[in-house]
């Protein structure tokens, strides 16, 4: 079983915590819509790299 030898110091145990913090998730701007959404996930309107990959709800009802 592993057991400390000494004691960590809180500086120590604080730079062992720097990396751990929460960050902001990054955002992109869909460059046919203009609309902001997470990186590398599909946008609200089914847009992804600027091709339409997701039909919508709002997409069949323009179709009747």
């Amino acid at each position: 079983m592993a057991v400390q030898q000494r004691r960590k110091s809180p500086s120590r145990r604080g730079m062992r915590r720097a990396h751990d913090g929460l960050r902001k998730p990054t955002l992109s701007t869909e460059p046919t819509t203009g609309e902001v959404h997470r990186r590398h996930h599909v946008s609200p309107e089914g847009f992804y790299r600027g091709r339409k990959v997701v039909e919508t709800v709002e997409d069949d009802e323009d179709e009747d």
